[in-house]
């Protein structure tokens, strides 16, 4: 219970700063929902984190339809605080594994993707969080072993990425 809580303190930190839009959604999966970027400067160190998050959902989407909320953690070590390129390829291609696995059929969506401060967080929100393990494992067979972490909880008003998208200035 440690180190998620504190997971949730240092991203809440990071939410309360001024966000600043990076750039604005691409559309990208099958389901047409539309991406956008963000970033967010710790003004101490002056280290940066980058969002990429839904911007717009498809139409028709309902969230409550996904009332799980799962977040996969992967940590590194770096001076920059951002993740080496080889680390950054590994990273692309455990999501590229999950992508068709998870978000087929809306059982899942990923809704907030952040990467900096020795930190790559994924949260996905999805149909069901017991499902959504099977599914992840499911995928990951036969590939090499990655480096994360999971968390998962009942959020059903979707307050994680609520609370992110309220934070962003657009």
């Amino acid at each position: 219970m440690g180190p998620k809580k504190n997971h949730r303190v240092r991203r809440a930190m990071w939410c309360s700063l001024l966000f600043g839009l990076a750039g604005i959604g691409m559309v990208t999966r099958s389901d047409a929902q539309v991406f956008a970027t963000a970033t967010s400067t710790n003004h101490g160190t002056g280290r940066v984190v980058i969002f990429r998050y839904v911007q717009t959902f498809s139409p028709g989407f309902t969230k409550g339809a996904q009332p799980d909320r799962v977040i996969l953690v992967w940590k590194y070590k770096s001076a920059q605080g951002m993740p080496s390129v080889k680390e950054r390829q590994q990273m692309d291609a455990l999501e590229d594994a999950l992508a068709p696995v998870l978000e087929t059929e809306g059982f899942a969506t990923l809704a907030l993707v952040s990467t900096g401060e020795d930190l790559r967080e994924w949260t996905y929100y999805t149909r069901s969080e017991h499902e959504f393990l099977k599914r992840l494992n499911a995928a990951l067979i036969g590939k090499p072993a990655f480096p994360i972490e999971i968390h998962a909880s009942a959020d059903p008003l979707w307050t994680t990425y609520e609370t992110f998208k309220s934070g962003v200035v657009e």
